[in-house]
């Protein structure tokens, strides 16, 4: 079983930046991606990257959100700029099949991602 480790959060106001890490255990060399869950709601994929590199993201965060990896330091990067109120949530990694479901049933703790107004 493959552990992940977020980190990077933190409490910012709004329109500030926050750069979060996931760091596995070993190397993983499927599609790896981002999700958040926010108070009282379900858990939403927010971005995803292949090993080529190739992005996907969700409409909510298209254009302040970028995802990327360093498949040598088997790390994931969630760089959050512009970021809102309705940002905040426990941010997850995880990897991902072809049909964007996560890999792995342990989730870990996330990092938790607080946006003030």
């Amino acid at each position: 079983q493959v552990q992940l480790v977020e980190s990077g959060g933190g409490l910012v106001e709004a329109g500030g930046s926050l750069r979060l890490s996931c760091a596995a255990s070993r190397s993983i060399l499927s599609i790896m991606g981002w999700f958040r869950q926010a108070p009282g709601k379900q858990r939403e994929l927010v971005a995803a990257i292949t090993s080529g590199g190739s992005t996907n993201y969700a409409d909510s965060v298209k254009g302040r959100f970028t995802i990327s990896r360093d498949i040598s330091k088997n790390t994931v990067y969630l760089q959050m700029n512009s970021l809102k109120p309705e940002d905040t949530a426990i941010y997850y990694c995880n990897a991902l099949y072809k049909n964007w479901d996560p890999v792995f049933d342990d989730w870990g703790q996330g990092t938790q991602v607080t946006v003030s107004s």
